[in-house]
C-alpha cells in the first residue's frame, strides 16, 4: 500500500522556524565571561562534587564545547567510566591522580591531562587538601550528531572491564573500501599511541610577536591525539595586553592567575570590555575581535585558552571560506599594542594556587 509522508507546514517555514528558534536560544544563554563564583558545585554519583561553567548539564547549553569543575575530597575515589569523546583536565588545586586504561598519572596544580575517548578512567585523591580539576571536552558537538554515548562502571575491576571498541586492520588493494580501512586504521594507532600528560614542571613558556609569553598544554604539536580539542596556555605581563585578533570558531579562556578585562567586539573599535579574575572563563564569540589585557600592575596573569580547532573549523571551513581562521592588525598596530615580551622580566614558574 503506497504511503504518504507530509507536514501541516511547507519545508520554508518549518527550516525557517527551526533556525530563527536555534539563534534565539544560542543568544539567550551565551554570557561572554561566567564567574567562577557563580557555578555551584554539587554532590555526584561518582564521588566527586561538579559544577556546569557551560554545557547543557548547567544553565549555558552549547554546541561544540562543554567546561565542567571537579572537587575530590580526601580519601575519595570516583567511579569508573568511560565516554565516546575525548576530555582534558586541568589541574588547579591539590594532588592527586587520574588512572587512564589502568595507567595512574599522579598530578597536581597546572598539570593538563588528555582522557581519549572510549578509555576507562576514574580519578582520586589520597593527599589531606580537596583536589580540583576543570574537564574541557567535545560531548555537545558528539550530542548533535547522536554519538554521545557514556557508561558507568561503578568500582568494578579495571581487568574485568571490556576494552576500547575494536577496529579492522588495513588491508592491500586501490578500491575505496581498502582505502578507507587502512586510513581509519592509521587514525586508530595514532589516536591510541597518544601523549597523556603534560607537567607544569617541564613547561616552558616562549615570547610571541602578540606581546605575551606562551606554551603548549595539549596539542598535536607535542604528541597528543585528541579529537579536535587543543589546550596551550599564555602570560600577559603586569600592566599590559595580549594584541588583538579574531577567528571563527569559539575560544574559552580559563583564568588561572591575576585579574584582567578582556576586549570583544565586531569591529576592532567600538565594541564592549568585560572585567575577569582568577578562576572565570571567558567565551570569545565566533569571529569578534578580542584583546586581553592584564589590570595587574605588579603581576601577570596566566590563561589558558581552549579551541576546537582541529575538529569544529575543519569539518566547516567551507562554511568559514572566504574568511581567514586567523586575523590581526598589521603589524605596527600589533606591535603598537601588545610591546616587545622580550623587555619584561618574567617571573620564575610556580604552581598555581587556590582559592
Amino acid at each position: 500500500m503506497a504511503t504518504h509522508t507530509t507536514t501541516a507546514v511547507s519545508h520554508y517555514h518549518v527550516q525557517k522556524k527551526r533556525r530563527a528558534q536555534f539563534l534565539e536560544d544560542w543568544r539567550r544563554y551565551r554570557q561572554t565571561v561566567v564567574h567562577g563564583t557563580d557555578v555551584p558545585l554539587l554532590p555526584t554519583a561518582r564521588g566527586l562534587r561538579t559544577g556546569v561553567f557551560a554545557g547543557a548539564d548547567g544553565d549555558r547549553p552549547t554546541r561544540s564545547m562543554d567546561a565542567l569543575v571537579h572537587e575530590l575530597d580526601q580519601g575519595v575515589t570516583s567511579t569508573l567510566h568511560r565516554h565516546s569523546w575525548d576530555a582534558m583536565l586541568f589541574a588547579v588545586a591539590g594532588r592527586g591522580w587520574t588512572e587512564i586504561d589502568g595507567q595512574r598519572i599522579d598530578w597536581g596544580p597546572g598539570d593538563s591531562l588528555h582522557v581519549p575517548a572510549w578509555a576507562w578512567h576514574r580519578s582520586g585523591n589520597e593527599n589531606g587538601v580537596t583536589a580540583r580539576y576543570l574537564s574541557f571536552s567535545s560531548q555537545p558537538m558528539l550530542e548533535t550528531m547522536g554519538m554521545a554515548i557514556l557508561e558507568d562502571a561503578g568500582h568494578t575491576p579495571v581487568a574485568e572491564l571490556p576494552g576500547r571498541p575494536g577496529y579492522s586492520p588495513g588491508v592491500d588493494g586501490d578500491d575505496p573500501y581498502a582505502r578507507r580501512l587502512r586510513r581509519l586504521a592509521r587514525d586508530q594507532d595514532a589516536r591510541r599511541s597518544g601523549r597523556l600528560h603534560t607537567s607544569w614542571d617541564d613547561l616552558e613558556l616562549v615570547n610571541t610577536p602578540r606581546g605575551t609569553r606562551t606554551t603548549f598544554l595539549l596539542d598535536r604539536a607535542i604528541g597528543y591525539q585528541a579529537s579536535g580539542i587543543t589546550m596551550a596556555m599564555f602570560e600577559i605581563a603586569p600592566g599590559r595586553g595580549q594584541s588583538m585578533h579574531r577567528h571563527p570558531g569559539e575560544a574559552w579562556l580559563y583564568v588561572v592567575e591575576g585579574k584582567g578585562h578582556s576586549y570583544l567586539g565586531p569591529e576592532p573599535e567600538g565594541g564592549e570590555t568585560y572585567p575577569w579574575q582568577k578562576g572565570d572563563i571567558i567565551v570569545v564569540d565566533h569571529f569578534l575581535w578580542h584583546q586581553h589585557i592584564n589590570d595587574d600592575p605588579e603581576h601577570t596573569a596566566k590563561v589558558v585558552r581552549i579551541h576546537m580547532f582541529d575538529s569544529l573549523l575543519e569539518t566547516m571551513r567551507v562554511l568559514c571560506d572566504p574568511l581567514v581562521l586567523f586575523e590581526e592588525p598589521p603589524e605596527h598596530i600589533r606591535d603598537a599594542q601588545a610591546g616587545d615580551p622580550s623587555t619584561v622580566d618574567w617571573p620564575a614558574m610556580t604552581r598555581p594556587t587556590w582559592p
